[in-house]
């Protein structure tokens, strides 16, 4: 069976960082590359038995393929400082791993806790994201480079697993909207460079239409008040978005 180095990157995660390395309890090896953080992180991840490289900040997805191009081992687990491993998800990972002779990559289904409650409903849910991987035939910036949203992009035949990699996000509703402000910015930036442009009929349609997806469709209405506001919340993200787009055209255009 192949042996497996989890890899994390962080800034400032002193508050997440123990409890996510000491979930991990599926790999052989973890790594924490931390870019500057003043909080005592690297200390704290040091002492919890992961090995730690200090560096500056290149960017998501060459941060993420520098840790695993620093990792010991071939296949990597990368998660993020806000993430955790269950019992369960670690046995399955280990033995997707001891059966991966023809896949070079898995991906996991999130589930996310907002408010107190796990969600699975909404676009929150099951989230696949591809972070077990072979970093021999898969890597983070092997396509164009995102601002936001990256992902592995793997050369070779994909499984899934069925365990879920829970997702602490957000600490309360205003680290939640002082995220997706950020994030919306980096999308709108994002999508002008790939050449997306946006009308006053869209800027109207799909802020509605995202609430309606999320607390409709995708059954948000069955999480109480959480669903409500995770409904809410991606429908003022598109919103967000897509108006820093148009303000980016009128820019352009003046």
């Amino acid at each position: 069976m192949p042996s497996l180095s989890a890899t994390i990157i962080t800034l400032n995660e002193a508050e997440n960082i123990q409890e996510c390395i000491s979930s991990l309890t599926c790999a052989d090896e973890v790594l924490v590359v931390d870019s500057g953080s003043t909080d005592g992180t690297p200390d704290l991840a040091r002492a919890s038995g992961a090995r730690v490289i200090e560096r500056d900040w290149p960017g998501y997805p060459e941060q993420k393929d520098f840790a695993a191009s620093q990792a010991t081992h071939d296949w990597i687990l990368s998660i993020d400082a806000d993430e955790r491993v269950t019992p369960e998800l670690a046995a399955e990972v280990r033995s997707a791993l001891a059966e991966a002779a023809d896949r070079v990559g898995f991906r996991i289904p999130r589930l996310t806790n907002h408010m107190g409650r796990w969600l699975r409903t909404t676009d929150w849910y099951p989230d696949h994201q591809l972070r077990l991987y072979d970093r021999r035939q898969a890597s983070w910036a092997s396509t164009p480079q995102r601002l936001v949203h990256e992902s592995v992009t793997a050369r070779g035949r994909v499984g899934e697993l069925t365990q879920d990699l829970l997702h602490l996000p957000y600490r309360n509703l205003e680290d939640h909207y002082v995220t997706l402000q950020r994030y919306s910015t980096l999308a709108a930036t994002q999508m002008a460079r790939n050449g997306r442009r946006i009308g006053a009929f869209a800027l109207m349609f799909h802020p509605p239409a995202a609430f309606l997806r999320n607390y409709l469709l995708k059954l948000g209405f069955l999480d109480g008040l959480a669903g409500l506001t995770v409904s809410a919340m991606n429908a003022h993200y598109v919103a967000a978005k897509f108006s820093k787009l148009w303000m980016i055209q009128g820019e352009r255009r003046r």
